[in-house]
């Protein structure tokens, strides 16, 4: 299986960062703000597809609490912000942007409910259409940090390259175990999250989507609980 979706990802990436490079500081901030803003009402609708997909609302709803609950322990944010740093730390480079442009575009690219969903989802169903939206979202991205950052943003395709490939290769080679009710519950729980990608974009309100990730575990084990203790009560 090919992954098309995290490759056009990596194709847009490179694309935005060449003509940010190009443009330097010359990005017009309302023009990145409207385009912004319009993407982030195309999220919401595909957010919403997705989450219309629900068939047991009672298992997604614990889903999000035990997994908010669950990353906000684990303060999940803030473990990805300190890796995020050990590593800009271990790079060595004679250009302090570069090495800022890669890493803080690598974790705004890589950690993030639209990776990790929009890589199942196309493992699983074959359905690339998430992870082409955030090929979108991320192009004009790359376009404003590149232009701030410089060629450093430009490789960090590579890393979202690898990371969202295995995770559709994964999901690819295990999908038989992936039961129709269970895909549905999944992607109604991933699209919830991707509804909140679209509310942040927005500006209406900054949610925590790194400590809402577990909820995506969650539903995977609740599932078939549910559809178990429906049958015993049946």
């Amino acid at each position: 299986m090919i992954p098309v979706g995290s490759l056009t990802n990596a194709a847009a990436i490179i694309l935005g960062s060449l003509v940010g490079c190009m443009l330097h500081s010359r990005f017009p901030e309302r023009i990145r703000t409207i385009v912004f803003q319009g993407l982030g009402l195309c999220t919401l609708l595909i957010g919403m597809q997705m989450a219309f997909k629900v068939q047991d609302i009672l298992v997604v709803i614990f889903s999000i609490l035990f997994g908010g609950i669950s990353g906000e322990i684990l303060r999940l944010d803030t473990l990805f912000e300190r890796l995020g740093n050990r590593f800009k730390t271990a790079l060595k480079s004679d250009n302090p942007k570069f090495t800022e442009g890669l890493i803080t575009a690598s974790l705004i690219f890589c950690i993030g409910a639209m990776s990790i969903v929009g890589s199942l989802e196309e493992g699983v169903s074959g359905d690339p259409t998430v992870l082409y939206t955030k090929s979108i979202l991320d192009g004009f991205a790359s376009v404003a940090l590149a232009s701030t950052f410089g060629s450093g943003v430009l490789f960090s395709f590579i890393p979202v390259l690898l990371y969202q490939g295995a995770l559709t290769l994964f999901a690819g080679a295990f999908q038989g175990y992936f039961p129709p009710e269970l895909i549905a519950q999944l992607s109604a729980t991933g699209g919830l999250l991707i509804v909140g990608i679209g509310i942040t974009l927005l500006e209406i309100k900054e949610i925590r989507l790194s400590n809402l990730l577990p909820s995506l575990i969650f539903v995977v084990v609740l599932t078939p609980l549910a559809a178990g203790l429906k049958a015993l009560v049946g």
